[in-house]
């Protein structure tokens, strides 16, 4: 049997292209005693891979040239020599941007359950996006009721969960998102109280006059996916003892400078800024996410996705995630 997969052929310097990626037909070699075959079902996409592009130094290593591209995907167990896993199981794990992927079954694989919660959900709101959301708002931000939470690219698969997570806590939850659709989407569905449209105050200074508007008594916790113009605005408006979790900075990943405009409001209003990969944080995740699962089987939890068939249309459709033109969790449907 062949399997199809796309490697990384050559490292971007600035905007990834096609030329960066490369489609190949593989056999499949016989599985070995303890190891299990998936059918991917779906493959996750997610802004932290451009980063995982370059060789330059970072949290991770990169990733390597002429090897599967790193990525989650869900799916079912084709094959099995592992008495832990049967043939028909439903898996999520780090398959990466191929039909078939083969795990050991020794913590890279986990079964989930889909009676309640549809199995795409676990790339997305039940997955590493809802884990991060969760992480973020609650040991960094640490939102208090009546407080004023602000997140940017809110209604993507990361800000749309802290948003909701935070309103559910009693904060006046303020978005930023690009669109009228999306920011509408925002307030409308999501229930944020306000969304910001960062396309339609293209200048810093009507952004900011913008972000004050929705903000009278100023920003308490702050959830950053974005940086450059936009967290220097929020950074202006954040009370004393604020706190910021640093999660992305995508305004940046293709080589754009991302200086912050005023480092000293740090010290001046004594605010806690802080970085955090979420995989480094493996101990939160069982009780993150039965909550996060709860919260969706009850449908206290809402999500959306931009699906794109075929693994040959994957970076197509990861050169749009890095253009803001998803809507919600980006997946490419494999199966």
């Amino acid at each position: 049997m062949n399997n199809q997969r796309i490697v990384l052929a050559s490292r971007p310097t600035t905007a990834p292209s096609a030329e960066n990626f490369r489609l190949e037909e593989v056999a499949l070699a016989p599985l070995d005693e303890g190891q299990v075959r998936i059918k991917n079902a779906y493959l996750s996409l997610d802004p932290y891979m451009r980063g995982r592009m370059s060789d330059a130094k970072s949290y991770a290593q990169p990733q390597p040239l002429n090897e599967t591209m790193i990525g989650g995907t869900v799916g079912g167990v084709v094959e099995s020599r592992n008495p832990a896993f049967a043939v028909g199981d439903k898996v999520v794990g780090m398959g990466g941007w191929q039909l078939y992927s083969t795990a050991t079954g020794r913590g890279d694989i986990r079964k989930v359950d889909t009676t309640h919660i549809p199995l795409s959900a676990y790339l997305g709101v039940v997955g590493m996006p809802g884990m991060t959301a969760w992480y973020g708002l609650n040991k960094i931000c640490e939102p208090k009721a009546g407080e004023t939470v602000c997140v940017d690219a809110a209604s993507g698969a990361v800000g749309s969960v802290v948003g909701q997570l935070a309103k559910l806590k009693g904060c006046t939850v303020i978005g930023v998102a690009g669109g009228k659709d999306k920011c509408d989407y925002v307030t409308g569905e999501l229930g944020f109280d306000a969304c910001i449209d960062y396309k339609a105050h293209p200048e810093p200074k009507d952004f900011y006059a913008a972000l004050k508007a929705v903000t009278p008594k100023g920003i308490d916790g702050h959830f950053e996916n974005v940086g450059g113009s936009i967290l220097d605005a929020v950074m202006l408006r954040m009370n004393a003892f604020g706190r910021i979790a640093m999660c992305g900075m995508i305004s940046g990943y293709n080589g754009a400078p991302i200086p912050m405009a005023a480092p000293q409001l740090i010290l001046q209003s004594r605010l806690k800024v802080q970085g955090f990969i979420v995989s480094e944080h493996m101990e939160h995740w069982p009780a993150g996410l039965t909550e996060l699962g709860t919260l969706v089987a009850t449908g206290k939890l809402k999500y959306r996705e931009s699906i794109t068939d075929g693994l040959a249309n994957a970076p197509q459709a990861f050169f749009d995630l890095l253009r803001g033109k998803n809507f919600g969790k980006q997946l490419v449907k494999l199966a």
